[in-house]
């Protein structure tokens, strides 16, 4: 499974506090079916939890994700910010989705190299 942030996820990321770590931990969780929201066509909503306490008030991510592929987190919002996304923006998600999980490996290699992208590395054994 390889785990990739746009430049926009990045900086709310940044912003929030939200480690690789935990993005990792959300796929994995999703991995295994344990998924908050399946919006359809390859888009999926994952909570992720803010730092030092719990899920249920931490922040929703917006996650392009193909079992056993590859996943792209491409928007996160707190949730006390924001309750949900509108039907046109996931419309245009699900149109993302469709591109980003048939891109090729060196598609895919060819967006980080040109920062489009960032993969988030990490060790499966160190994300429980």
């Amino acid at each position: 499974m390889r785990i990739f942030k746009n430049i926009r996820f990045t900086k709310f990321a940044n912003k929030s506090g939200i480690t690789d770590k935990a993005l990792c931990k959300a796929v994995m969780n999703a991995e295994q079916g344990l998924i908050d929201a399946d919006l359809g066509g390859g888009v999926i909503k994952q909570r992720v939890a803010r730092q030092g306490e719990g899920k249920s008030g931490g922040f929703r991510t917006m996650i392009l994700f193909k079992k056993g592929d590859k996943s792209f987190f491409v928007h996160g919002f707190a949730k006390n910010k924001f309750d949900n996304i509108s039907d046109n923006d996931l419309i245009i998600l699900k149109k993302l989705a469709s591109q980003m999980l048939s891109c090729t490996d060196a598609e895919i290699d060819k967006l980080v190299k040109e920062n489009l992208l960032t993969e988030v590395i990490y060790e499966e054994k160190t994300v429980s």
